[in-house]
């Protein structure tokens, strides 16, 4: 009984981990992972992957993979996307596969400001691998023993499809952007039954960064071109948010910074504020850049391993630089 206690207990965390977007540590490296008014940002073809290890030592071990394709028209001042989301559980199977095509429009405001309306299209796809879950139908209690055959409804419609609409938008200039995004606004039904409703929920950002080098402010032991990064990023799905203060400083090849996870509306009885602190480093050379960062729990969930990110990007023609594009990113 304690096993079904158990099995229990890790369906409904897994069930409410799956109610909401997986979302990135390294959001600033792909910020279209947030906002679809990133797409073509750069005004180049980019691509990139992104992969995701959380909790690997816990029963629950979650992996995220994500993969996009950004280019952009100067003839219609456009930029177009294409991405791919995949999402594993390794206790109960769980898996989710999404594919998003994006486009976004610039607009001139100002000789330094421009603006990024955005919507994004996708296809999802949810399964749960049914065959690691003893459900109701299956316990006898007066013998003790358990079937191995289930009529259980859930059992028989293990896949569910979607579509999902999104629009976002953007604000920037060459030092600094500001943007927001409102996924699932279609509600689409998630539901592994015919006859249930279970829309999910929309998924609400607002974004935001800064960055100025050190040298139009002081003198410093370091190298003329750094910078210092700023970022944050504030979301909601339902019932819960998170909001992520990152600080950064970017040297020629090198950059290294931290970011803070909070969860500012600390929805369990004895939540934290502060959920993780998340190192993150990486490299780049021309067209390449390669990032890691680990999320450091701070809240006591027991030992889970840590969470591991690792991102790599390669941009074509990085040596362009259009008028009004950021210095950034």
């Amino acid at each position: 009984m304690k096993k079904y206690i158990h099995t229990t207990i890790l369906l409904l965390i897994a069930v409410s981990l799956h109610a909401q977007d997986p979302i990135f540590t390294q959001y600033f490296m792909v910020p279209q992972t947030i906002n679809p008014g990133f797409t073509g940002f750069m005004e180049t073809t980019s691509v990139g992957v992104m992969h995701r290890s959380q909790w690997p030592t816990s029963d629950l071990k979650i992996t995220s993979n994500y993969a996009f394709l950004n280019t952009w028209s100067e003839e219609m001042t456009s930029g177009f996307g294409i991405s791919f989301l995949s999402q594993r559980e390794s206790f109960t199977d769980y898996n989710l596969s999404l594919v998003t095509g994006s486009y976004a429009y610039r607009v001139e405001i100002s000789d330094d400001w421009y603006f990024h309306p955005a919507i994004e299209v996708g296809y999802g796809r949810k399964s749960y691998g049914f065959q690691n879950l003893v459900l109701e139908d299956q316990l006898n209690i007066g013998t003790g023993t358990v079937s191995t055959v289930s009529m259980d409804p859930l059992a028989l419609n293990n896949k569910a499809g979607y579509f999902d609409i999104g629009a976002g938008f953007l604000f920037n200039n060459e030092e600094c952007w500001v943007g927001g995004s409102l996924r699932h606004l279609n509600r689409p039904d998630i539901s592994f039954t015919q006859a249930g409703n279970v829309p999910l929920d929309m998924f609400f950002s607002v974004n935001a960064g800064y960055e100025f080098k050190f040298s139009n402010f002081m003198n410093t032991f370091l190298p003329f071109d750094s910078k210092l990064l700023i970022t944050g990023n504030y979301m909601q799905q339902g019932n819960f948010n998170r909001f992520d203060l990152s600080a950064g400083i970017i040297f020629e090849r090198v950059f290294v910074g931290v970011t803070a996870a909070t969860n500012p509306a600390r929805n369990a009885p004895n939540g934290h504020l502060l959920t993780s602190v998340n190192p993150y480093f990486g490299l780049k050379y021309e067209s390449l850049k390669i990032g890691y960062s680990y999320d450091a729990n701070t809240s006591g969930i027991g030992r889970t391993g840590g969470i591991h990110e690792f991102s790599m990007l390669y941009q074509f023609d990085w040596q362009k630089k259009c008028d009004g594009c950021p210095d950034y990113y």
